[in-house]
């Protein structure tokens, strides 16, 4: 066989190493390795988030209503399922019974402490006509103490007869215990003002008692207003709802899940390597496609990244602390706002799969991002 022409063999030579570099290219450019890196982080490993809202209840008993459906919209404060309020209604009747045996003992002790405080006046009044007699009574006794002293002299020399001095003895003896009975009088009186003080501070001491017993019945009305009210179930917030799962009769216990409600606002996750988010920032331009939207192109910004990777939120940890380690990638996760008066994006979904790509090179500067000391976030 002839050997092949020095310029086939050249030709033959570069397609080989043009093939060579395009491979090589390649290989780069799917592993955005310079000179082909451009700045743009992609990942599949995203999804549509909400704060999906629980609907549960507060209180426990059976289901009398159901007034939604699945997937409706709903409002807030719109009433979504109304419980069997029988007992309810009997519990805030029995509660507003007690307040108003409560509110009754109360005007009973306002009106006990009007007649105490009446009867001390009294009291006082007769302690001061008793004081007024006792100092009578005294008067009438020095008086009656100067004529027996007059008259014990005047009887010795013959002056006055026995009789008269008798009298005047008798009349002493009768003052004397006139101020006897005044003083008793007076001490009785004084006596009947402290135990009509003690009553008043008693009734004064049943008032504060009574009061904190209305506040107590008036809480436990408000309590049982609260309940009677929560027999029925509203819509937390405005959304959607979800699959309703509650049926009609069926008894329900406070926390049992009945339905979801999705609003309106939704935001995207999306979990990039580690090694991806050394340039990411707040700020920067993403673009998401949407799988449920025949791979619909929408917009967002870099709102804020995680505090920790993954598995530091995960249940059980991982130990890598063994001979045979293998270094694993972590992914962080990142919060994407989606940019408002986009006309698709009313149809976005909590759960719904995207994929992800934000260009490093937008918003805050690369440096920023790889030499923030504080939070990246």
């Amino acid at each position: 066989m002839s050997p092949l022409p020095k310029a086939l063999r050249s030709r033959g030579t570069w397609i080989v190493l043009a093939a060579t570099l395009a491979c090589l290219a390649m290989v780069l450019h799917a592993w955005r390795l310079p000179p082909f890196r451009d700045g743009t982080e992609s990942t599949e490993n995203a999804y549509v988030r909400g704060m999906v809202t629980i609907v549960a209840p507060k209180v426990d008993g059976y289901v009398a209503e159901v007034m939604v459906q699945d997937y409706m919209a709903v409002k807030a404060g719109q009433p979504l399922v109304r419980l069997d309020d029988r007992i309810y209604r009997q519990k805030l009747d029995q509660a507003r019974s007690s307040l108003a045996i409560q509110e009754a003992n109360l005007a009973n002790t306002a009106q006990a402490r009007l007649s105490r405080e009446a009867t001390i006046g009294s009291t006082q009044a007769q302690i001061a006509s008793a004081d007024a007699q006792l100092a009578n009574a005294r008067a009438q006794l020095s008086r009656a103490q100067a004529d027996m002293r007059r008259a014990t002299p005047l009887a010795r020399d013959g002056s006055l007869s026995q009789r008269e001095r008798d009298q005047t003895e008798a009349a002493l003896h009768q003052a004397e215990a006139s101020v006897k009975q005044a003083e008793a009088a007076a001490r009785q009186a004084r006596a009947g003002q402290a135990v009509a003080t003690q009553d008043l501070h008693t009734v004064v001491v049943n008032r504060d008692a009574v009061e904190a017993a209305v506040e107590a019945a008036r809480a436990t009305v408000r309590l049982a207003e609260i309940d009677l009210e929560n027999t029925q179930i509203r819509a937390p917030r405005d959304g959607h709802l979800g699959e309703v799962g509650v049926k009609l009769g069926q008894y329900v216990t406070p926390g049992t899940q009945l339905m979801a409600v999705v609003p309106q606002q939704v935001w995207v996750v999306a979990n990039f390597k580690e090694a991806q988010t050394a340039r990411m920032a707040p700020g920067q331009l993403a673009h998401f496609h949407v799988d449920a939207l025949a791979d619909a192109e929408l917009e967002g910004r870099v709102e804020r990244l995680s505090p920790a990777t993954g598995s530091e939120f995960s249940v059980i940890k991982q130990d890598n602390a063994t001979g045979n380690f293998t270094k694993i990638p972590q992914r962080l996760s990142v919060r994407i706002a989606v940019d408002p008066g986009q006309p698709l994006a009313h149809r976005l979904r909590p759960g719904m799969s995207v994929v992800v790509s934000v260009d490093t090179r937008s918003g805050r500067g690369a440096d920023a991002a790889v030499h923030a000391d504080g939070d990246p976030s």
